[in-house]
């Protein structure tokens, strides 16, 4: 009877009581029929459930006997009568609990699960915010900075650590008034003010009733010590004058400079408030504070960004070494927590954050340097190396002493650069990443994380990518797709958030300079000197470029140029991106000019590392043309005024400002009319100079890319022209090479001929590079196609090779030829010598498409190519088509 509740008991028509029973039956107390194995909770159920069971199942109970006593114990209430029997009812069977399905949720603050019902209860007991009132004991600490005007410094908040803000109470003189620089305190005391609450403050302003009396001594910079950190090199002359300079208008406005402001940690820490006249979004009060950490030796200003120097950072340094002078010593490690930094040795103007890191001038360009030539990454990368099981959490330099001093100099101790680096992968953001730095205290070479074996490439220090997000975004470019369209993939298949587009663009840039390619420009069949040649220019491919910024080249210049020492440029500058923050102040940026812009080929087809470029011979004719590039031949100027003929109908579709600017830009007359204005371009285009300009304005300020092809479709040499086409673009390509080409195709063939034989006669020869002489007699089989012009040493090299023979073939003879897209374009029938056709080795053999072909997939690129800078647009281009050129021979060996 244990299991039983004491309560009043159920009395039903027969007389028996029955009490609710409390065993682990079922999961409540409940009441058992005495007629059969229901179990039911509620009494008014168990009394219809009795009546209807006692009839159906038409038992013969004996009658009760009348109770006596209800006052009795619970168990005689079980029995009618002491002296009858009564039958047992039947055993109840035990039924496993029941387990209740609750709602549950999950707090968005502290991420505890609990039952729905009691979220709310918790919100208010755990996270809502009980703001105590403002007392003598319990009130944030408070400094005054300049009593005359009324402004403090006044902690940010009760929990640490936290930053000094300014506020301003003034309650004497004219201008009288309370504002906090905190956005909510300001929008909370203009909501007040709407509701006609004047006289509400916000705690920071409250606190200000127990602010300590102001000092009576206010620290002044003395002269004499800036004159000290000038000699010592802490800045230069320049920055000492902005800061004599702000002391004057300080003093003229009646305020303090700079004050030490005290009410907020940690030790290390040290807060100096400056004097700002203008007010802006970082100075509303006309000050700001400035924060120096002494372990992690770095400045912070909220008027500028991070590494860069300004008037309140050199002032706070003023003030620091005015007061705490053993904070500016030499130190080789940041264990010291009061020590500061190492004076600066290089350029006089530079101040000691950006000679810390990242650095300036020489340093850097030998930082640099030290990273392209030994960090190189292998161009096949092993398969551990691609998809790693786990990247470093802590990313040091590999370098323990100093490579560049020849005693090998110990390196100091690693130096943090920052704890919140970002690993990029192609399915996830990992955060929380530390890299490092070491130093040479000797010659003060940086050394910094760059080793690609843990599987990824330190960018800026800031933002790493890993090797199979490489080889991703490099695969994305071949397929036309733009780094910032599969970065947006990326982000939305992920849901992380990544760097900019143009950062990850910057990231994957720097990722293909360092990586170890050859570019060796060759086809596998074909070896390093092709035979047979297909040329074309693709005018689609340019980049934006004023006419005016290419500056005229040196008198000495000659036309060449080192292609090693320019793509070297080139690559430093892709590098440089993730040390210098903008390209303004970038040292490496290669701009385009005549004298330093090299064109591309292959290390083991040129003849030399000096490559021809005379595009300044466009504008910069050495001598009057006597029989030149234009006076010779006819269809040349066919040829341009065909140019000149899309370019009006450009000129025609342009608008008024568009035609009038155009006009200013070409140095010609821009009144009238806009039919006037196009006569006089039409009038004045007969000149080089002026049809460059034109053509400049219309189609991009660059001229295209030329490519030099094998019949097989690889590429062996690029040029990137900087003005319009021109046979002495492919010129300068051809007489770069270590051997001449046999035949050549090209869609303007005697113009290419007479220009080379111009510049070096017997370039192509025999007949001028026609394929017979040009007699009637040959002309006329020709044009009938009896002719035929064997050359069998393009398939079998010469027995007996000519002197100065092509290596593969063994002959001399060098021909200029039309492809067959080009070739009824010519007007002159002596041309028709020069048609693939005659040649019964290259009819039907020889794709002289090849390079049309090339240009209907490349096409596909403009859309982010033509709006790059030219430096990252010429890198770019030979990186695609160096992949380009991989594919294609990997495909034709497996074939």
């Amino acid at each position: 009877m244990s299991g039983f509740v004491p309560q009043t008991p159920l009395q039903t028509r027969t007389g028996y009581f029955i009490c609710k029973c409390n065993h682990p039956c079922r999961t409540a107390a409940h009441l058992h029929c005495l007629y059969c194995s229901q179990s039911i909770i509620r009494k008014e159920q168990f009394k219809i459930h009795i009546s209807q069971c006692s009839i159906t199942t038409k038992r013969a109970l004996p009658s009760p006997s009348p109770v006596s006593s209800m006052s009795g114990t619970v168990s005689s209430s079980l029995t009618p009568a002491p002296t009858s029997p009564l039958p047992l009812p039947p055993k109840c069977p035990v039924r496993p609990p029941r387990q209740r399905k609750k709602a549950t949720v999950t707090c968005c603050h502290c991420g505890l699960t609990l039952n729905r019902r009691n979220l709310r209860l918790h919100l208010k007991r755990r996270h809502t915010p009980v703001r105590e009132d403002i007392t003598a004991a319990h009130h944030l600490r408070a400094q005054c900075l300049d009593q005359n005007n009324g402004v403090y410094a006044v902690a940010k908040s009760f929990s640490a650590p936290c930053l000094p803000i300014h506020v301003k109470k003034k309650t004497w003189g004219q201008e009288q008034g309370s504002s906090c620089e905190v956005d909510i305190c300001r929008i909370n005391l203009q909501c007040a003010h709407r509701s006609n609450l004047r006289t509400f403050e916000c705690h920071h302003l409250q606190s200000l009733t127990y602010c300590p009396p102001a000092d009576t001594e206010i620290t002044s910079l003395a002269p004499a010590s800036l004159e000290v950190m000038v000699s010592q090199k802490w800045f230069g002359e320049g920055k000492k004058l902005k800061c004599l300079e702000r002391q004057t208008e300080a003093a003229a406005a009646g305020v303090p400079l700079s004050c030490l402001v005290t009410v907020c940690g940690p030790t290390y820490t040290r807060y100096i408030s400056v004097y700002e006249p203008t007010i802006s979004y970082y100075s509303r009060l006309g000050r700001v504070i400035v924060t120096y950490n002494s372990r992690q030796l770095t400045w912070h200003c909220p008027c500028i960004k991070a590494r860069m120097s300004c008037v309140h950072k050199n002032v706070a340094k003023w003030h620091l070494f005015h007061t705490e002078a053993n904070l500016f010593r030499r130190v080789r490690t940041v264990k010291d927590p009061e020590s500061s930094h190492r004076p600066i040795e290089e350029d006089e103007d530079e101040d000691e954050e950006n000679a810390q890191y990242p650095p300036e001038g020489n340093i850097l360009r030998q930082m640099l340097t030290y990273i392209f030539e030994h960090k190189k990454i292998p161009t096949v990368l092993p398969p551990d190396k691609l998809r790693p099981d786990k990247y470093p959490e802590q990313l040091f330099p590999s370098e323990l002493f100093c490579m560049e001093c020849p005693a090998g100099t110990p390196l100091s101790e690693a130096v943090l650069i920052t704890s919140k680096a970002k690993i990029l992968t192609v399915t996830n953001v990992i955060e929380g990443i530390s890299t490092y730095r070491r130093n040479c205290h000797r010659c003060g070479m940086i050394y910094r994380y760059q080793e690609w074996t843990d599987g990824v490439h330190n960018f800026d220090d800031h933002i790493l990518i890993s090797h199979h997000l490489s080889l991703y975004l490099r695969n994305s470019l071949q397929t036309h797709q733009a780094v910032g369209s599969a970065i947006e993939v990326l982000q939305e298949t992920s849901g992380k958030q990544f760097p900019s587009k143009q950062r990850m663009l910057q990231a994957y840039l720097s990722f293909e300079a360092l990586t170890e390619h050859t570019y060796n420009y060759s086809c596998v069949s074909c070896d390093h000197h092709p035979s047979t040649v297909i040329m074309d220019l693709h005018k689609k491919g340019v980049f934006n470029m004023p006419v005016s910024s290419i500056e005229d080249p040196p008198p000495e210049f000659q036309g060449r140029v080192s292609a090693t020492t320019f793509w070297d440029m080139v690559s430093l500058e892709m590098l440089s991106r993730g040390l210098v923050p903008s390209n303004r102040s970038n040292p490496f940026v290669v701009p385009p000019s005549f004298h330093n812009w090299a064109p591309w080929v292959g290390p083991h087809t040129r003849a030399s590392d000096d490559i021809l470029n005379t595009e300044y011979c466009k504008v910069m004719p050495a001598h009057p043309p006597t029989g030149g590039e234009f006076n010779i031949t006819e269809d040349r100027l066919i040829d341009e005024l065909l140019k000149l003929k899309h370019m009006l109908k450009s000129l025609h579709h342009l608008q008024m400002d568009s035609v009038r600017s155009l006009c200013q830009t070409s140095g010609i007359d821009h009144r009238g009319s806009r039919m006037d204005l196009v006569l006089r371009l039409q009038k004045e285009m007969k000149s080089r100079a002026t049809y460059d300009k034109v053509f400049s304005k219309i189609w991009g300020a660059s001229g295209g890319w030329a490519v030099v092809t094998c019949p097989c479709g690889i590429i062996y040499g690029v040029k990137f022209n900087l003005r319009a086409e021109s046979p002495r673009d492919f010129t300068d390509i051809l007489m770069s090479m270590a051997h001449l080409p046999n035949v050549c195709l090209y869609d303007f063939a005697r113009g290419l001929a007479s220009h080379a034989n111009g510049r070096q006669p017997l370039t192509f020869s025999p007949n001028e590079g026609r394929l017979l002489p040009s007699t009637e007699e040959n002309v006329k089989g020709a044009l009938e196609g009896r002719a035929r012009v064997s050359l069998p040493w393009l398939l079998t090299k010469k027995a007996v090779p000519d002197k100065d023979g092509h290596p593969v073939t063994g002959s001399s003879e060098h021909y200029a030829l039309y492809d067959r897209f080009h070739e009824s374009n010519t007007k002159d029938p002596r041309d028709s010598l020069r048609k693939v056709e005659l040649v019964p080795e290259l009819r039907g053999w020889v794709n002289s498409q090849c390079a049309e072909q090339l240009f209907s997939g490349m096409r596909k690129n403009n859309h982010f190519l033509n709006m790059m800078s030219p430096s990252t647009h010429v890198f770019l281009m030979r990186n695609i088509l160096h992949i380009y050129n991989k594919k294609k021979k990997k495909k034709k060996l497996m074939t």
